[in-house]
């Protein structure tokens, strides 16, 4: 039965991009907004409706949406599945995701990525990783929200793995806050190798924006691993587990830690009392 239930969903899925493609190269000829906000958002608005008609899903957003939606944050979560993607896309507001460079030559996918102007990214180039930052700041000053898996590739241990820094360098040199989101329950919906969906109960979580405001580069470290606790306690949460078990790379804490010590300088020693 989960045979049959997958095939009929892939095939739903496959009519709603096949008939949005045409719909989206038709609002990107119009979009003059320098974000291509509206290009964007119906790329996202369909990556969500391809998580409605899939039946083996439920999925529960808990958390504060953002006011203005065209305020730009830095957007990061944590990675477990593909599963990943449309399930984000739910939220409702446009951001630029920074993807696999390979993703953007799958026809018709890759094609509309572009249309929506996401950001490609080839971790095996250092040329690439640069051109990233240089894409992502543009996004933002042009008051649009940029989405980051800072983990680099899903976790293939269901714990939340190490960040990298990038996404949190980028926030506190544009001076724009960090939305984190936490996710759980996409490890199991969509597995990496096969097309059967699986059951699955997926989790969202929302938190408050964290204002970068002050802060300098050496404090990127230090700002990472507030966010990667955070989303490591609701995960945590969540399965009703202790934190320690979520995490996947506990040495990243102390880590960031003795930088943090590093960068804060040493007190003046006090005068003589009187």
């Amino acid at each position: 039965m989960n045979a049959i239930t997958s095939a009929l969903t892939w095939v739903a899925i496959t009519l709603i991009v096949l008939a949005c493609l045409p719909v989206m190269a038709v609002v990107r000829l119009f979009d003059r907004d320098p974000a291509r906000y509206t290009t964007g958002r119906l790329f996202r608005w369909m990556g969500g409706l391809t998580t409605r008609v899939n039946p083996a899903w439920t999925i529960t957003r808990t958390g504060s949406i953002p006011p203005d939606m065209r305020r730009p944050y830095v957007v990061v979560s944590n990675h477990q599945s593909n599963a990943d993607i449309p399930v984000i896309s739910r939220l409702p507001w446009e951001m630029k995701w920074v993807a696999k460079a390979a993703l953007f030559k799958v026809p018709v996918g890759g094609w509309m990525m572009r249309m929506a102007a996401d950001i490609p990214v080839d971790r095996r180039s250092a040329t690439s990783r640069a051109a990233v930052v240089l894409h992502a700041r543009d996004r933002l000053q042009k008051r649009c929200s940029v989405m980051f898996m800072p983990e680099g590739t899903r976790s293939k241990s269901r714990t939340v793995g190490r960040f990298q820094d990038g996404a949190f360098r980028l926030a506190i040199e544009e001076g724009v806050p960090v939305l984190p989101l936490a996710l759980d329950g996409t490890a199991d919906a969509l597995p990496k190798h096969g097309w059967r969906f699986g059951a699955a109960d997926i989790r969202l979580h929302v938190f408050d924006p964290i204002p970068t405001e002050g802060m300098s580069p050496d404090d990127a470290p230090a700002l990472r691993e507030r966010v990667r606790r955070q989303i490591i306690a609701q995960v945590a949460a969540w399965r009703g587990v202790p934190p320690e078990v979520v995490d996947g790379a506990p040495e990243a804490g102390r880590q960031a830690g003795e930088e943090a010590a590093k960068s804060t300088p040493a007190a003046e020693p006090e005068g003589p009392p009187g």
